[in-house]
C-alpha cells in the first residue's frame, strides 16, 4: 500500500511539474514583461501535437508518424510553439492588456478548432495515441516508472529555472521589467519595447510548447479536449497563487493548485453519486476561484511574490 502511495505521489508531482513549466513560460510573458496572454492552451497544444506527430509510429489513417526519438519531439514541439508565438506576437504585440487578451484568446480557439477538424493530421476528435513514453521499458513496475519520469521532469524544471533566473538577472531581464514598469521611460533610454516584448512572448510560447510535449509523452495520449480554455484558466490561477514575477512562485503555485484540482476531483468521485458527478465537477472551478479570491485578498502578490522594484517604490512615495 505504501509503495502504491509513493507511485501515485510520483505521478502527481510529475503532472504538477508539467504545469510548472507552463507557468514558467507565462511568468516570462506576464510576470516579467506584462503581456496578458490568455491563449496558453494554443501553444501547449501546438507543442504536444508536433511532438506526437514526430515521435509516433507511422499509421495508415494519419499523416506524419515519423517515429523519431522523444528528445527530437520535445525540441520540435518547443520550436514549433516558439515560431507560432513569434508569428502571433508579430501581429498582436502592439496591442495592450485587454485587446491582447482578446486576440490571444481567439488564437487559442482557432488552434483548438484546427486540431479538432484536421483529422488526417491530428486525428481529429479521436486524438493521437501510442505516443512513446520516457522509460517505457519500466512500465511494468509502476513505482520505478513513476520515479524515473519524476526525476526527468524535475531535472527539466531545474534547468529551466536556473536558465530563467539567469535571464531575469541579466541586462535583458532588467529591460523587460523596465518595460513592464514604464515603457515610455525604457524607450527614452534607447530600448525598443516592441522588440523585447516580442522576444519575451516567443520564449514564453516555446516553453509552453515544451510543457505540452512533455505532458503528452508522459500521458501517452492527446486529444482536443485536453486543450480547452480551462487549461489557460488553470495556468493563470497557478501563477497568481504562487506569485507572478517570481520563478519559484510559479513552480510552487503549480504544485499547490494542481493539488487542489486533483483532491477536489478525488472528492467528487468518492462522495458524489455517479449520476451527479458531471455537475459536481464544476466545484473544482469554484474551489480554484475561491482560492484565488483568498490569495488576492490576503497576499495580493501571491505566496512568493516578486519584490517591488525601486521604480514602483518611488511611485508609491510620490503618490
Amino acid at each position: 500500500m505504501s509503495l502504491d502511495l509513493v507511485a501515485y505521489g510520483a505521478f502527481f508531482l510529475t503532472m504538477a511539474l508539467t504545469y510548472a513549466v507552463m507557468c514558467l513560460g507565462l511568468n516570462i510573458q506576464w510576470g516579467q514583461t506584462g503581456l496578458f496572454n490568455v491563449g496558453i492552451a494554443a501553444f501547449v497544444a501546438i507543442g504536444a501535437y508536433v511532438s506526437a506527430i514526430l515521435t509516433t509510429p507511422d499509421t495508415p489513417d494519419r499523416l506524419g508518424g515519423f517515429d523519431l526519438p522523444i528528445a527530437v519531439g520535445w525540441l520540435g514541439g518547443a520550436c514549433a510553439a516558439g515560431v507560432a508565438a513569434w508569428f502571433v506576437g508579430a501581429l498582436t504585440i502592439r496591442l495592450r492588456s485587454d485587446y491582447l487578451a482578446i486576440a490571444t484568446f481567439g488564437v487559442a480557439v482557432t488552434v483548438q478548432l484546427c486540431v479538432l477538424n484536421l483529422q488526417p493530421l491530428t486525428g481529429g476528435p479521436f486524438g493521437i495515441g501510442f505516443i512513446p513514453r520516457p522509460f517505457n521499458s519500466l512500465a511494468g513496475d509502476p513505482l520505478a516508472f513513476g520515479l524515473a519520469n519524476l526525476a526527468l521532469m524535475a531535472a527539466l524544471v531545474l534547468v529551466l529555472y536556473l536558465a530563467l533566473q539567469h535571464l531575469a538577472k541579466s541586462p535583458w531581464g532588467r529591460v523587460l521589467r523596465a518595460i513592464r514598469e514604464d515603457e515610455v521611460a525604457a524607450q527614452a533610454l534607447g530600448k525598443r519595447p516592441i522588440r523585447f516584448r516580442l522576444q519575451a512572448f516567443t520564449i514564453g510560447g516555446a516553453i509552453m510548447g515544451l510543457a505540452g510535449a512533455a505532458q503528452g509523452h508522459f500521458i501517452g495520449f492527446i486529444a482536443p479536449d485536453n486543450y480547452l480554455p480551462i487549461l489557460t484558466f488553470q495556468v493563470w490561477a497557478m501563477l497568481i497563487v504562487g506569485g507572478s514575477g517570481n520563478n519559484r512562485g510559479a513552480i510552487l503555485g503549480a504544485i499547490i493548485v494542481w493539488g487542489i484540482w486533483a483532491l477536489s476531483a478525488a472528492a467528487v468521485s468518492a462522495f458524489v453519486p455517479p449520476e451527479q458527478q458531471a455537475r459536481a465537477a464544476a466545484l473544482q472551478i469554484v474551489m480554484i476561484g475561491v482560492g484565488l479570491c483568498l490569495i488576492l485578498l490576503l497576499r495580493p502578490r501571491g505566496l512568493v511574490g516578486e519584490r517591488r522594484s525601486m521604480l514602483s517604490l518611488g511611485r508609491g512615495r510620490k503618490s
